[in-house]
């Protein structure tokens, strides 16, 4: 498959090829072989789907097909259907640039990170992005046609985040009375803000899997909105709640392992909070984008996103999101193997978060989740990994432990944030493996089980295999490690959930 969905027909080529010389389209054969269909069966298939079409006039047959794989450029609708019909064969979003058979778009590919930074674009990236992930409603199929961004292919777009907008447009006038069709009274707007809150709600008790396509199809129907006039304010509200959605399906995404497609809804949330003016929520997404590069093991991407999340924020998040992000600072420099700054990291996270009571405006709810169990949390899997970069220190485990314990303390009397705590009941777990104490180990990961079979996280399941794995490397013929490996068979199988 073609990596950011682009891929036009040279693609692969040493050079473009004469003006009469025609070569293989070797996307399209690729695919092709891969479908398992004879010329002769794909043949059909197009006639069927173009006479429902109305395209009767269309009567393609096996020496037709030859001639595509052969080099032959179709003329429309023949590129659509053949997109529909991989697409439908594979259950990802194949396009007519996968199969080599229009040039590629000159504006930047709907599945790469590299946007434009305008409100219209922002809106039909977010459209078309949203409505093709509800089509392809089975789990995981859209993100497998895209390609993770990393190093500065990521970076250096997401810096242009820091770029002031250019002025706006006069603002439309408001209606003098009433509401004029497709403008939003305040109820209205206050109830996706409100729904939008509730989302956040399952996603934290339930985990990414039972609600993420509910969100999408929310933050499709929000820029339906967005594609309507509205006034200056309303549209402002509507980009807000454009970036909290598309954060959360991105971060649903995330947590049922869908990487690319996260990745891509994380972008595109950004964008959208540009257009609203939004800076504190672009930290916060900029933040979710580095937890996401710690978890694909790349600390200095992570560590650059966090870096534009400060500065871009500096004179206007509250002490709570400050923190959190130094938390996440301490992340990314603690999978670095840099101890130093891993350590004032945390402290000034522990610091700042000792204002945030104190703070005179009412934080937004996408930053209520960073509690003292969150904090407390986070800087412990900073000890955490430390102790594994380091080689298994126990030194950074004993300074793990006790932060962790009292995470998994505040989490039990949590019922809100279940994910949350099967993820520090996993992590305290990993730091009694680091201090080679097995039984308290397999105890709070048969815990953790019990919570997972509540929650539908892939993050949550992996970690725990993860752990598992490790207890039976180390400590394989312990009884207690025995009995965990077969709860975890029983109760965790590895199969495949519908999103």
């Amino acid at each position: 498959m073609s990596g950011n969905g682009g891929g036009g027909t040279g693609a692969g080529h040493p050079g473009p090829p004469g003006p009469t010389e025609k070569r293989p389209n070797e996307l399209l054969t690729s695919w092709f072989v891969r479908s398992g269909w004879s010329k002769g069966e794909l043949a059909r298939q197009v006639n069927r789907r173009a006479r429902r079409l109305g395209a009767s006039h269309i009567s393609t047959d096996t020496s037709r097909v030859r001639r595509w794989l052969d080099g032959e450029n179709p003329r429309e609708p023949i590129p659509r259907i053949l997109s529909e019909l991989f697409s439908e064969r594979f259950g990802v979003a194949v396009s007519a640039e996968d199969l080599g058979l229009r040039a590629s778009r000159p504006t930047p590919s709907a599945t790469g990170v590299d946007l434009p930074w305008t409100g219209p674009q922002t809106v039909a990236l977010l459209s078309e992005f949203s409505r093709s992930d509800l089509m392809l409603a089975r789990r995981g199929f859209l993100g497998t046609s895209l390609a993770l961004s990393a190093g500065p292919s990521l970076i250096e777009p997401m810096q242009r985040w820091l770029v002031p907008n250019q002025p706006a447009a006069a603002p439309e006038p408001e209606p003098a009375a009433g509401r004029a069709r497709g403008r939003l009274s305040k109820p209205e707007l206050d109830l996706l803000e409100t729904t939008t809150v509730m989302f956040r709600r399952w996603d934290a008790q339930c985990g990414g899997g039972l609600r993420r396509k509910a969100v999408v199809g929310q933050l499709h129907e929000v820029t339906d909105l967005l594609q309507e006039p509205q006034p200056g304010a309303t549209r402002a509200t509507l980009f807000k709640v454009a970036a909290e959605l598309a954060e959360l399906a991105g971060w649903m995404s995330y947590d049922v392992g869908l990487q690319p497609t996260a990745q891509k809804y994380f972008v595109l949330a950004l964008h959208a909070a540009k257009e609203a003016g939004d800076r504190p929520l672009g930290s916060y997404i900029l933040s979710s984008m580095s937890r996401q590069m710690i978890h694909l093991g790349r600390p200095d991407d992570a560590l650059e996103l966090i870096h534009l999340a400060q500065y871009g924020s500096r004179d206007c998040a509250s002490p709570r999101t400050q923190s959190m992000l130094y938390a996440m600072e301490a992340r990314a420099y603690a999978n670095m193997g840099q101890p130093g700054r891993t350590k004032r990291a945390v402290r000034m996270a522990e610091d700042i978060f000792a204002e945030a009571d104190e703070w005179d405006e009412p934080d937004p709810d996408w930053i209520r989740f960073f509690s003292e169990a969150e904090l407390h949390g986070e800087n412990s899997h900073s000890y955490r990994d430390l102790a594994y970069v380091a080689g298994r220190s126990p030194a950074y485990a004993s300074l793990a432990e006790p932060l962790m314990k009292q995470a998994v303390d505040l989490f039990a009397e949590d019922d809100e944030h279940q994910r949350s705590y099967a993820l520090n009941l996993i992590g305290l777990a990993t730091v009694h493996l680091l201090r080679r104490e097995p039984e308290q180990s397999a105890a709070l990961a048969t815990d953790a089980i019990g919570i997972a079979k509540k929650v539908r996280s892939e993050r949550v399941n992996t970690r725990i295999r993860k752990t598992v794995d490790t207890a039976v490397r180390d400590f394989g013929g312990l009884a207690e490690v025995v009995d965990l490996t077969d709860l975890l068979a029983k109760e965790l199988p590895e199969t495949a959930e519908a999103v």
